[in-house]
């Protein structure tokens, strides 16, 4: 995927397989269950680091860390459920974070080697603090960006459903968003899920600032039909009810994802498209890509599936020089 970065005047090749934001943790560390899973094939080497999702103060959310605010204290977190027979998830995380001045005084970022996304997200309970929030972000990564090795790029959720905002009453700031983080001169990815239509998004497209999307995160529990509910957890009732009920992830946003993409390449969205839900195979990830997505990323699959990463990575990277190859 190839973005221009403006603060180089140059465009930039990212790669063509990244992992969600949050899949990695924030420095590409990963978490205690990954030292488990790399002898069996958990390897992200081929792809390009999405940075976990960070607001600009520290937030305690839901999953109790280590003394550094980010390495998960449990091995496996009472708000993250993963379904490894049906390949889903369910998260509740929000956003546990010790905030974006602490993790960038750390100076890790500004020391990875590849091009790569950090990923943010406002919290602020109206309109005016959360543009504020992205005004200070602007304040604090300016004077950082002549530091960084490598190209960076930014990845904006607006649309996590872990953190009690909601997508209707975003949408209206994307214009604004877009324009306060454009003069960093980075190349600018909105994230959002199935829920938005396909005609919002391509209003979406026409705005001056916006480099692409990222499709899909996770369904609010809310919106995840009953009879899916009861498919996977056997209950209509969240089982992370107490956080709030969380967001489905995995296997079964694929086609929800790989539709709303081949519906939006079909109504003329032309910028890039990074789709992201549900992969679990190299198969899932060329569908995905037939249906018009740019590039992809894995998440859940680093939970429920982490024998089948490297090879889903491999296989994506050589599609790709195959597609060109032929060309």
């Amino acid at each position: 995927m190839r973005l221009f970065v403006e603060r180089l005047d140059r465009w930039v090749e990212f790669g063509h397989v990244g992992n969600a934001s949050g899949a990695r943790n924030f420095f590409g560390q990963g978490y205690p269950f990954h030292h488990l899973a790399r002898p069996v094939g958990l390897n992200f080497r081929g792809s390009y680091l999405v940075a976990k999702t960070a607001p600009l103060e520290p937030r305690k959310g839901n999953m109790a860390t280590k003394k550094d605010g980010m390495t998960p204290r449990d091995l496996f977190p009472d708000c993250v459920i993963a379904l490894p027979r049906t390949a889903a998830g369910l998260n509740a995380v929000g956003l546990t974070c010790p905030g974006l001045r602490v993790l960038l005084s750390l100076d890790r970022w500004q020391r990875w080697p590849e091009p790569f996304f950090l990923s943010l997200m406002a919290v602020g309970a109206t309109r005016e603090e959360r543009l504020n929030e992205y005004r200070a972000i602007v304040s604090l990564l300016t004077p950082q960006l002549p530091k960084f090795q490598a190209p960076l790029g930014l990845e904006v959720n607006i649309t996590c459903p872990n953190v009690g905002l909601h997508l209707d009453a975003l949408l209206g700031e994307v214009e604004d968003i877009l324009r306060i983080l454009s003069v960093l001169g980075l190349p600018i990815l909105i994230k959002i899920n199935v829920l938005l239509p396909v005609e919002a998004a391509l209003e979406m497209e026409r705005l001056e600032h916006l480099a692409g999307i990222v499709q899909g995160n996770s369904l609010p529990w809310d919106a995840v039909p009953a009879e899916l509910r009861l498919q996977l957890f056997g209950t209509t009732v969240s089982p992370l009810a107490k956080y709030g009920g969380g967001g489905l992830s995995g296997r079964p946003l694929l086609p929800l994802v790989n539709v709303w993409i081949g519906q939006a390449r079909k109504a003329g969205f032309a910028k890039p498209i990074v789709g992201c839900g549900g992969i679990m195979s190299a198969a899932d990830a060329e569908w995905m890509l037939a249906r018009g997505a740019t590039a992809v990323q894995l998440g859940t699959v680093c939970m429920v599936r982490p024998w089948r990463v490297r090879g889903i990575i491999n296989h994506v990277n050589w599609w790709f020089e195959e597609k060109e190859r032929l060309a």
